[in-house]
């Protein structure tokens, strides 16, 4: 079905020939009263309105354009994959072409800012094949989306929570029996010991044999009870958030203390580290004690990820919005179809990972309103960036211009 069209073009259309100078004049006058009235309308909109021709050149752009694609003055007559190199602007053309009513994109942007554009195409002529151009309708959904990513999560933390109490009563069962079984076999070991000196002979090798053995058992015992309450402390800590207690303090101060704690872990396994702390870091608004346990967890995962030999790095900078850490490591690595995956709790690459670490980590950035980078390839190791905002935001200096006034 094709769209009406105006009333007052289709009497101006049916007579033009027969218009004199004064009517001609009165019709351009309403024209472009009309067309003033459009402008401020879609000027006021937060949407970005934008009008391109069969060939992709901008012909019209509204405000709103201009802030979430920097379109400025002299933007006209260009294409627009100039300004929107995401956009596929040939599907857009074969959609115009096979009379498509509406197609639908969604792309990220980094310039002038990154955003998350959702884009409506819908050709001028309606219906018709092969218009004469295409209308672009832009909206930022980097607002919805974000809060989408955060509902997500905390569901997820919500699942987590009442995943807790079962999960503590199927782990307390088997540590109530390695406890009771730790204190038979202590005892069983200490009878031995003292009827020990009495036996003699064959006895006495069989005692040594059987003294042997539940050593081992309870050395095994003591090793995965520890491992089980690692695994419950990391399970309480992302259930169970503790409020920021944000104190001005140096970021390179938390890196020292933090490698001074794991030393000696550090050396026993072999490993070079290396620390390129940046000067005159700024101070920032941080909770130094769980920016700690971010970072024991990040170096605990590059120092699994390496053999003996590697090398850890730690380095600290500044940018034009806040202040970064990194750890970097010379292990193995970690493919592209599992990095977007590794901030999942319970998901993990190492053979006896909780899957807790990571995603302790980014909930700790994100309540500090820093982010994470990561940055990975196979066979050459893995750098994952905290990036957390200054104490003081240097201000933004406007450009001295020449123009005359």
């Amino acid at each position: 079905m094709v769209a009406p069209k105006s009333s007052f073009l289709d009497k101006v259309l049916g007579r033009i020939s027969r218009l004199d100078n004064q009517e001609l004049q009165t019709v351009v006058q309403r024209l472009a009263r009309e067309r003033n009235f459009l402008e401020t309308l879609f000027n006021t909109i937060e949407d970005g309105v934008l009008v391109v021709d069969e060939n992709g050149k901008v012909l019209y752009f509204n405000q709103a354009v201009t802030r979430l694609i920097g379109l400025h003055s002299d933007s006209e007559g260009r294409h627009i994959t100039d300004f929107l190199p995401e956009l596929d602007w040939e599907k857009i053309s074969k959609a115009d072409a096979a009379g498509e009513r509406v197609a639908r994109h969604e792309f990220e942007i980094h310039y002038p800012r990154p955003r998350f554009l959702r884009l409506y195409a819908a050709p001028l002529d309606g219906n018709a094949i092969g218009s004469t151009g295409v209308a672009l309708i832009l909206h930022d959904a980097t607002e919805a989306r974000q809060e989408t990513f955060e509902a997500i999560e905390s569901e997820r933390v919500q699942a987590l929570t009442l995943l807790a109490a079962s999960v503590a009563h199927e782990i307390g069962n088997p540590l109530n029996a390695l406890h009771i079984h730790l204190q038979l076999m202590e005892r069983g070991i200490k009878k031995l010991k003292n009827e020990g000196p009495e036996r003699k002979g064959a006895v006495d090798s069989s005692w040594r044999e059987v003294s042997g053995k539940l050593e081992q058992y309870l050395d095994v015992c003591k090793g995965e009870i520890t491992r089980l309450d690692y695994i419950i402390t990391q399970f309480l800590q992302a259930i169970r958030p503790a409020a920021l207690q944000l104190k001005v303090a140096s970021l390179n101060d938390v890196v020292v203390k933090t490698l001074d704690l794991l030393r000696p872990e550090l050396e026993n396994r072999g490993l070079t580290v290396k620390t390129r702390p940046a000067r005159h870091l700024p101070a920032t608004p941080i909770d130094a004690t769980q920016m700690q346990q971010v970072l024991v967890n990040l170096i605990k995962n590059a120092m699994q990820a390496m053999s003996r030999g590697g090398t850890l790095t730690s380095q600290t900078g500044e940018g034009s919005d806040g202040v970064w850490v990194s750890v970097a490591d010379t292990g193995g690595g970690i493919p592209q179809e599992q990095i977007t995956r590794i901030f999942e709790p319970f998901y993990t690459t190492k053979k006896k990972g909780s899957g807790l670490g990571l995603m302790i980590v980014q909930r700790i950035v994100r309540a500090h309103d820093g982010k994470i980078e990561v940055e990975s390839r196979v066979g050459r190791g893995t750098t994952f960036r905290i990036w957390l905002p200054s104490h003081e935001r240097k201000p933004r200096l406007l450009q001295e211009t020449t123009e005359a006034l």
